[in-house]
């Protein structure tokens, strides 16, 4: 029996619900602990909720002692009110989550990133991304494996008016695409949450970034 642990951030969300599902139903891990601020009411025997407050994660850093960290969390401008808001959840909550994961013994930290990530971009959203990865590069894992899904398809459970008219665009003219050039325009959720759970299970070593189409080359072949 594998006694591997995870530690997924963002298991609300619509990539991280569908990775909580598949981990938790994978062989790999034995016990998965899913930061959240309030309960999903999933129920598990290999499932830890574990309640906090991520301005103060140092209060539940026991559950830190991990094998795997899946970061899925992120938000928008409209939900988060204003940048500084949006910029705590987006970059500086992953990045605590990734240096205390790592003073405990972490080997690889999974992110979900964006195709627009930028550090020099004008474009305030791809320059936010970009940071979050360039800062997370600087933790010292075995293994980083930047995911930079295009649209995300998807039933959320909040609505949000920009990306239901661009997933409607583009599920009226994707019968016009070729199955290779689909991912870079849109990929489903769960198409995403499966890449991750098989990069996982690789563990290559260094920083490897993933674009659209190879997240969805690895869901549909590995």
């Amino acid at each position: 029996m594998n006694e591997k642990t995870a530690l997924i951030a963002g298991s609300s969300g619509l990539v991280g619900n569908e990775l909580l599902h598949i981990i938790l139903n994978s062989k790999e891990y034995e016990k998965v602990y899913s930061l959240v601020r309030r309960p999903l009411g999933v129920e598990h025997p290999k499932l830890v909720e574990v309640i906090c407050d991520f301005d103060n994660l140092n209060a539940v850093e026991k559950f830190f002692s991990v094998d795997d960290v899946y970061c899925c969390l992120g938000t928008t401008i409209k939900k988060a009110k204003t940048k500084d808001a949006m910029y705590k959840i987006d970059v500086e909550y992953p990045i605590a989550i990734a240096k205390l994961a790592h003073s405990k013994g972490a080997n690889h930290f999974l992110l979900i990133s964006s195709m627009s990530a930028n550090s020099n971009s004008r474009i305030w959203y791809s320059k936010m991304k970009g940071e979050l990865e360039e800062k997370l590069q600087t933790t010292p894992y075995n293994s980083i494996s930047i995911l930079r899904p295009s649209l995300l398809l998807g039933n959320r459970k909040e609505f949000r008016l920009g990306e239901k008219f661009a997933s409607n665009i583009f599920y009226g003219l994707s019968f016009l695409l070729k199955d290779s050039w689909k991912s870079k325009f849109g990929i489903e959720a769960k198409t995403v949450a499966e890449a991750m759970h098989k990069i996982a299970k690789v563990g290559i070593k260094g920083t490897t970034i993933y674009p659209s189409n190879k997240i969805a080359e690895i869901a549909r072949n590995s």
